[in-house]
């Protein structure tokens, strides 16, 4: 059990914490801010129970270039997401990951060009609700990669399910987003249900972590994995110093003053690196002895760059894997950076919608069906869906920042 500081001491000390911005760096294996040496390693891939699972093996993914045989008359994909703004990395990634998809795809089947038409959302539910008619009114657009974050799939689902309009998300992970009645969603990845228990259970077993303070943001995201994370953590989590952060906020003495009064030996923040990072500084500042632990959100090179030192011995979540070697290579070579969290499954998913064209689902109605009939591996993991949207199976990464 660690020992609290008085709130003046707190304020003294958040008062020298200065947040760091500049663009991120990643390696192969694991990610780096750019001005430091820490890294994003990956620990291990865990289930439900926090307990490790073996990673599949990458052996038989659905490659984007296929035979170099398919033919079909030129067709477009869209991409929607944060691309500008404060947590634009997160879209960013996915972008790239399914331009190389279609790159690779495109150089091997000159009878078949597909276009991948993006649209930024700036991660905003409300300039979401914009860009969304833009999409399902362009009729060349037959299915969609997105939305990235789960405030503006929530504002759009409707938008794209009323269209008929397959949308297939790469990040999204409020558990909520599959209880909407939309027909046309299918989520890439696990949700927070899944993650929740799984990283409070890897807390508490693994780390034989005690006493733990939950602190979200103001978003859907963070509203869904707080929620999560606060049930799995059962006796652990410490409900007197749960609290909440709103986006675009800076000076967070209050809460951490609250946190150190109730001696945490951990603090897990749902939210994303905009505030995490400066949270994180502030956080080590004050109790240097609590471990900082947080999602995908917050899972990116820019969490180091903006944290700096501060990062250290963190661990993050992720219902993302590692990026495998080759894929690391062909990312590295088309866009002068190592793949960010998610850059793999939005790869994956624009590989899917490209073999359904491939395979003469060219209409809206027609590919959307592929999609909800797909079953194969990708990259990242067996891409099969229930009615609802969700994948059949789906398990959680730990990283941690060394």
């Amino acid at each position: 059990m660690h020992r609290g500081i008085a709130k003046g001491a707190v304020v003294a000390a958040l008062a020298s914490v200065l947040v760091l911005s500049a663009c991120g760096n990643k390696s192969d294996d694991s990610s780096s801010g750019g001005g430091s040496d820490l890294t994003i390693s990956p620990l291990a891939q865990i289930d439900t129970s926090g307990k490790e699972v073996k990673s599949s093996s990458e052996a038989g993914a659905l490659d984007p270039a296929g035979d170099g045989k398919a033919k079909c008359a030129p067709t477009t994909i869209a991409q929607m997401g944060a691309l500008t703004g404060a947590n634009a990395a997160l879209g960013i990634n996915m972008r790239d990951g399914a331009q190389l998809a279609v790159d690779q795809h495109n150089k091997a089947n000159p009878d078949c060009q597909i276009t991948l038409k993006p649209f930024d959302s700036e991660g905003d539910p409300q300039k979401a609700t914009q860009v969304a008619p833009q999409i399902v009114n362009d009729k060349s657009i037959i299915g969609l990669i997105g939305p990235g974050f789960s405030g503006e799939t929530k504002a759009t689902g409707g938008v794209f399910s009323q269209a008929g309009l397959v949308s297939v998300t790469a990040s999204a992970t409020n558990p909520a987003l599959t209880g909407n009645g939309w027909k046309t969603f299918f989520r890439g990845l696990a949700n927070d249900d899944v993650q929740g228990p799984a990283v409070a259970k890897y807390l508490t077993g693994t780390l034989g972590k005690k006493k733990v303070c939950v602190i979200k943001d103001d978003t859907e995201y963070g509203a869904g994995l707080s929620k999560a994370i606060v049930e799995g953590l059962g006796a652990a989590n410490v409900s007197a110093c749960q609290g909440e952060v709103k986006t675009g906020e800076r000076d967070f003495a209050a809460v951490i003053s609250t946190i150190t009064g109730a001696s945490p030996d951990a603090v897990f923040f749902a939210g994303y690196y905009a505030e995490g990072a400066p949270f994180a500084q502030q956080l080590k500042a004050a109790a240097p002895d609590v471990t900082f632990v947080s999602g995908d959100g917050v899972n990116d090179p820019q969490f180091l760059q903006q944290a700096g030192d501060a990062a250290k011995g963190a661990y993050l979540s992720c219902p993302c894997g590692p990026a495998p070697s080759k894929f690391t290579t062909d990312y590295k070579a088309a866009f002068n950076q190592a793949p960010g969290v998610y850059s793999v499954e939005a790869y994956d998913l624009a590989t899917i919608l490209m073999k359904g064209i491939e395979q003469g689902k060219t209409t809206r109605a027609d590919l959307l069906e592929f999609v909800r009939g797909y079953k194969g591996d990708g990259l990242a993991r067996h891409y099969e869906w229930k009615p609802n949207g969700e994948l059949t199976t789906s398990l959680i990464w730990m990283y941690e920042v060394k």
